[in-house]
């Protein structure tokens, strides 16, 4: 789903549009960012998703790219990244997911909240109902609250908006290897396609990091 779709209706069904900028160079399957961004760990190799929940492309990838990063070795560090796009919504379904994450409840909320998003329409961009919604699924609804209003979940969200920019994020769901190797369904002939090209990214830079 492109940008301008998702500003226009959160969960809209249109086609995904590939992720493709000026600073962007295509190669067979994937593009690569220059500049290349730094990343957390650069004694592993970084991955990262960067999704919203009121896109159906991200729903459909969820699933694989969970098992895909299952099966990672020690050397591959995976992470999501909710887009913003200045987008009220957006934020809202961010601040719901970093709080998750927070709380250590995201992998039990991440596959509901798609659901319950795009099938059951709860709104889940807001407070009042994200406390509904997560009342009877998380032990503790007091600190998840307290959780989702915190200067960290606000940091967090500051700072995964900033990294979208940097990427020239345009389009979800995408994948950014290493910082700098830029995959998506769109470019990769579907979501099974990113999968392949994303383990062949990743071999990539295990082999540039041997070469030094």
């Amino acid at each position: 789903m492109n940008r301008r779709t998702a500003l226009k209706q959160l969960a809209a069904l249109g086609a995904l549009a590939s992720p493709v900028a000026g600073a962007l160079a295509q190669q067979g399957g994937f593009t690569v960012l220059n500049p290349a961004q730094p990343t957390d760990d650069p004694a592993r190799i970084e991955v990262i998703k960067f999704f919203h929940y009121g896109c159906p492309h991200c729903a459909d990838l969820a699933p694989l790219i969970h098992l895909w990063a299952k099966a990672q070795p020690q050397d591959v560090h995976f992470r999501h990244v909710p887009v913003l796009w200045n987008s009220a919504q957006l934020q809202g379904l961010a601040r719901l997911y970093y709080t998750a994450e927070v709380t250590g409840e995201l992998e039990k909320l991440h596959p509901q909240i798609f659901g319950a998003v795009q099938k059951d329409k709860r709104p889940l961009h807001t407070e009042s109902g994200v406390r509904e919604w997560v009342t009877g699924k998380v032990a503790d609804v007091e600190r998840f609250m307290e959780t989702y209003k915190s200067f960290g979940v606000q940091s967090m969200l500051q700072r995964g908006n900033q990294l979208a920019a940097a990427m020239k994020i345009s389009g979800v769901p995408t994948l950014v290897v290493e910082g700098k190797y830029l995959t998506a369904s769109s470019m990769a002939g579907g979501h099974e396609g990113a999968i392949k090209v994303l383990d062949q990214l990743v071999a990539r830079v295990r082999s540039e990091r041997s070469k030094g």
